[in-house]
């Protein structure tokens, strides 16, 4: 039965300020020039930045000085011990990687399913996709001992014939980074081209300018350009699509094809890729609440924009539940012995604290994402991003640690401590990110320009009043309350 609502007054028709619409996403931005503006305007220097960019150069520094050291003294000083020779640096490769994939996501699969909230927050998460990928592509070479062996890892015909072996999780995992490093950066560069050319229109130091003029490729914002733009940038998306499934598959791989307990699954493919969307959105909050606020960007990356993202987390995290629990009951139904006794190790057993702050921060916190007060809430977001951070740090952690100490023969069980060296290369894993990701935010915009022009109403050469007419909507005489 149809419901017939009584005419509004002309009171409640006028928008008020800053209350996004269907017509209307970003009532606070009143025109292009102010986009510009707005987002140029977060190039310039600050002190904060530079505090920030020294704190990182600095973590990374330790880092850097921790693996100098482990050079010096061997890989036995990051703590590897028989059995557990997979340790803190192939846990944080894998954390790397997963942190990469929610920018492809959001820049890629969102765009081909024209996902509106993706418009404003895309470019600061196609970035930490490049430098994630960048840190992510250290590990394997961290984890040789013998970093001056790396090319060994790369399939190239030498003079001795001799190929790296296809069948090692090392060569998958630099088949995985180079791929997807490649086609991320090119999806990322190809975005940027057109708020290039605004920078080197608006740029008056000479040196910037003839640097930005050969980065815009000779963008003149024509009709052709753009025709061109929009399909090349719609084939990249539709190309780095694939790539979300893939090379987490391929990272997972690492472990799937191994016979050891808690390893050999065929769910590890999308239970990675789940995983890895699910702390890459996380790393997003971590980054973007902390620069809307900073750069006073609240009325372009809007609330609405936060909240839609926070319920793909709020999915995500859901998948990632229900394949930790699909893994207990494989577990218990398979009659396999060894693989009960490994799973009732994880989470009551040896590495019972591990299992039990995976469990917290990923399953239980996300489910305060079901409020809708929570999910509006910058502060809330940006502290539950940092759990869910150390919570998928830990996922891959119990993933690696607890299988290879809790293998087969109870004669081969073991521990693993990690060392003063493998907390500081992590750190400095962390120093390596927000270093590059600061220098880009103080040389690129943070914000595709030209893409949040397209959802700003246009300036219009005649004024046009935005009330409605109350006389359109008068209930027609013939509707009864009876009609359908």
């Amino acid at each position: 039965m149809a419901t017939i609502a009584p005419p509004a007054s002309r009171d409640e028709l006028v928008r008020r300020p800053n209350v996004p619409s269907a017509d209307n996403r970003l009532p606070g931005v009143r025109d292009y020039e102010q986009v510009d503006h707005d987002v140029i305007a977060t190039l310039g220097f600050s002190w904060g930045w530079l505090i920030s960019l020294g704190a990182a150069v600095f973590c990374l520094a330790i880092g850097a000085l921790a693996w100098t050291y482990q050079i010096h003294e061997g890989l036995g000083a990051a703590g590897y011990q028989p059995p557990t020779m997979w340790g803190v640096y192939i846990v944080t490769f894998v954390f790397w990687v997963g942190i990469g994939h929610a920018g492809t996501l959001i820049s890629a699969i969102l765009y081909l399913f024209r996902a509106g909230f993706r418009t404003t927050i895309y470019r600061a998460a196609e970035a930490m996709t490049v430098f994630a990928v960048m840190t992510a592509g250290l590990f394997p070479i961290l984890h040789l001992g013998r970093p001056w062996k790396f090319f060994w890892l790369i399939p190239y015909p030498n003079w001795r014939l001799i190929w790296p072996n296809p069948k090692s999780p090392l060569v998958w995992d630099v088949f995985a980074i180079l791929t997807y490093l490649t086609v991320s950066a090119t999806f990322f560069y190809v975005g940027l081209v057109p708020d290039i050319a605004v920078l080197r229109d608006k740029e008056t130091n000479p040196v910037r300018k003839r640097i930005f003029a050969a980065l815009a490729l000779g963008w003149r914002n024509s009709d052709r350009e753009w025709r061109h733009f929009t399909r090349a940038y719609l084939f990249l998306a539709a190309f780095a699509t694939p790539l979300v499934l893939s090379v987490h598959s391929v990272v997972s791989f690492d472990f799937a094809m191994a016979l050891t307990p808690g390893w050999h699954a065929t769910i590890f493919p999308p239970y990675f890729v789940a995983g890895a969307i699910f702390s890459g959105i996380g790393m997003v909050f971590t980054i973007l609440i902390p620069l809307r606020k900073l750069f006073k960007l609240e009325h372009i990356i809007t609330i609405n924009d936060l909240d839609a993202a926070a319920k793909l987390c709020l999915f995500t995290s859901m998948v990632v539940g229900l394949a930790y629990l699909t893994e207990f009951q494989v577990a218990w139904m398979s009659g396999n012995k060894v693989e009960q006794e490994y799973f009732w190790n994880r989470v009551f057993g040896q590495w019972a604290w591990a299992a039990w702050i995976m469990l917290i921060c990923n399953m239980v916190m996300p489910l305060s994402l079901f409020s809708q007060k929570l999910r509006r809430n910058t502060t809330w977001l940006f502290i539950f991003s940092i759990f869910v951070n150390i919570g998928m740090w830990f996922e891959r952690f119990v993933i690696v640690i607890p299988s290879l100490s809790h293998e087969f023969e109870p004669w081969q069980w073991g521990g693993y401590h990690p060392t003063w060296v493998d907390y500081a290369i992590l750190l400095g894993s962390f120093g390596w990110f927000f270093m590059w990701f600061l220098l880009f935010i103080r040389q690129l915009p943070v914000m595709a320009i030209s893409e949040v022009k397209e959802i700003i109403r246009p300036k219009m050469r005649h004024r046009h009043d935005t009330t409605h007419d109350l006389n359109a909507l008068t209930i027609d005489p013939t509707l009864t309350a009876g009609d359908d």
